[in-house]
């Protein structure tokens, strides 16, 4: 658990009525600086060249210049940091919340790319910055880190934090961009701590031919159990609130029981040592897709912007903390790294970072592109760029695992590992965030287009009835006879409008009868439907 510590002494030093004191002042202080961060993004909510990442990490450096004033150069953080705070309590409701809020159409009608970009661009990032750092380290004088603390590093540096890019872009001027950032910036963090987690299950004391294989066998395993287990807590959910109808009585519980069942999903994947954050996102997608609609209408605004809002204060703090951590005197002296040796390792990550990036995003466009019918819906030259800028930027998955990976070491090579992971994380967010707006909108000037990627030519999922000749001619709904040979056809001519249409097929047929979804009305009380504060008061 994170534990709350005073500005000037030790929690362990103080009377447990002063520690007490000091836990209260340091949240108040904390708890104003985040209202003080809502603020000040409100009033960037403009600008061209700042946004609310950048505000929360430079009022945070202030916060921690201000602190170490206060301490005479002894302490800049007001809250004592620990790796289970955010792995807990502040990544599910961000994850959750990408999962809830995902336009389900865009995503999946780009599915395949965003996979080919979230899961094999972070594999291929992920062996460039794991063996690039483990042989140009050693040529920076830095000789003490295990093999295992590199995979560890490709793992930590593989995560990107698209939050910069993704406010600059529309989803309905430019939804195919749009789709193919947000989509990949989730499955990018799932995949990056579930290899992450895969790294920390191996024994590499001895490594051998084979440790890769099982390295690869132990990811495949934690990303498709996670799935599953997201997926069955979500249906679950749905079929819960669609039977027992609790907005009859109070919507209270409605919510109450999403979010529950939300974090019961994350907690229970971390308890089968899965991943908790493939677990939740699905979990979310699933209860968007479902349960959603089998609550009452009050029920969806609140859920919608609650968790929403649980979200931005969780990224708001992540920021906040690290702009303030950067200055932890006791971590510099700890590394006992010159500047140049800390700035040398800092920019060969990054530059790792970037070469890695270009590299799979150039290469695997392109392999896109070429199953890629229509010429409208092609990921151009000037798009490719706008993934790649987007993926530059590190953030708040990169600062917990790095801490999850290093704070438990008391050496001078897991406090250098922490300040150059934050030395990364700000320059990348200061410096690249302050010009993505600029850079993006001229990089996009003459490319606003309305595409809707993968098959745009098929403006519904109604068109994709022409490519079935044979289901036409059935009679009513049942379109159970269609000719194999047709649907073999158009899955390779058009596999993504294929898949999306018999999905929709069998999800109409099978799964909403059960399940619920678009079209469950809800029974509600009469004292539901007339009353101004409706059940409970929500």
């Amino acid at each position: 658990m994170a534990t709350s510590t005073l500005l000037s002494l030790p929690a362990s030093d103080v009377p447990t009525t002063a520690a007490t004191a000091s836990v209260v002042v340091s949240i108040t202080v904390f708890v104003a600086l985040l209202c003080a961060c809502l603020v000040i993004g409100h009033l960037l909510e403009g600008s061209r060249w700042a946004n609310e990442s950048i505000a929360s990490l430079l009022l945070g450096l202030c916060a921690g210049l201000v602190m170490l004033l206060v301490t005479k150069w002894k302490r800049s953080r007001i809250l004592t940091f620990d790796e289970e705070l955010f792995f807990i309590y502040l990544l599910p409701p961000i994850i959750f919340n990408a999962g809830f809020q995902v336009k389900k159409k865009q995503f999946f009608r780009n599915f395949s790319t965003i996979l080919l970009f979230g899961v094999l661009g972070t594999l291929i990032s992920f062996c460039i910055i794991s063996t690039g750092s483990y042989f140009l380290f050693k040529q920076i004088g830095i000789t003490s880190l295990k093999i295992q603390q590199y995979l560890a590093t490709g793992a930590i540096f593989s995560a990107t934090d698209s939050v910069c890019t993704l406010q600059v872009l529309n989803q309905d001027e430019t939804p195919l961009l749009y789709s193919l950032v947000f989509g990949e910036g989730v499955a990018n963090d799932a995949t990056s701590i579930v290899l992450f987690n895969a790294v920390q299950s191996l024994n590499l004391s001895h490594v051998k031919a084979m440790t890769a294989i099982k390295l690869f066998g132990t990811f495949l395993y934690l990303f498709f159990t996670s799935t599953a287990l997201g997926v069955m807590i979500g249906l679950l959910s749905a079929y819960i609130i669609k039977k027992l109808y609790f907005g009859r009585h109070s919507t209270n519980r409605e919510v109450a029981i999403m979010l529950l069942l939300a974090y019961l999903s994350y907690m229970i994947a971390e308890l089968l040592s899965l991943s908790g954050i493939l677990t939740i996102f699905f979990c979310g997608i699933i209860m968007s897709h479902y349960t959603w609609h089998n609550v009452t209408e009050r029920s969806r605004i609140t859920t919608r912007h609650a968790f929403a809002a649980m979200s931005f204060i969780s990224e708001t703090f992540i920021f906040l903390y690290v702009g303030m951590d950067a200055l932890d005197i006791d971590k510099w002296k700890r590394s006992d790294a010159s500047v140049g040796t800390t700035v040398a390792a800092s920019g060969t990550l990054f530059a790792l970072v970037m070469v890695g990036r270009a590299i799979f995003v150039f290469s695997l466009a392109n392999f896109a592109n070429f199953f890629r019918h229509a010429s409208d819906a092609k990921i151009d030259l000037r798009q490719q760029f706008v993934i790649w800028w987007a993926g530059l930027m590190r953030g708040s998955v990169t600062i917990a695992l790095s801490y999850n990976q290093f704070s438990t070491s008391s050496s001078k090579e897991g406090a250098f590992m922490i300040t150059n992971s934050i030395v990364v994380v700000l320059f990348s967010t200061v410096v690249f965030g302050s010009v993505t707006k600029p850079l993006i909108k001229a990089a996009l000037c003459h490319n606003w287009t309305s595409t809707n990627g993968e098959d745009a030519h098929l403006s519904s999922l109604e068109d994709i009835n022409i490519l079935f000749p044979d289901n036409c001619r059935t009679s009513g709904n049942d379109t159970s006879h269609a000719n194999p040979r047709s649907s073999l056809g158009m899955l390779i001519m058009h596999p993504t409008s294929t898949i999306h249409y018999l999905w929709r097929r069998f999800d109409d047929r099978h799964m909403r009868p059960v399940f619920g979804g678009r079209g469950f009305v809800p029974l509600l009380s009469s004292s539901t439907l007339t009353s101004p504060e409706g059940a409970d008061g929500v």
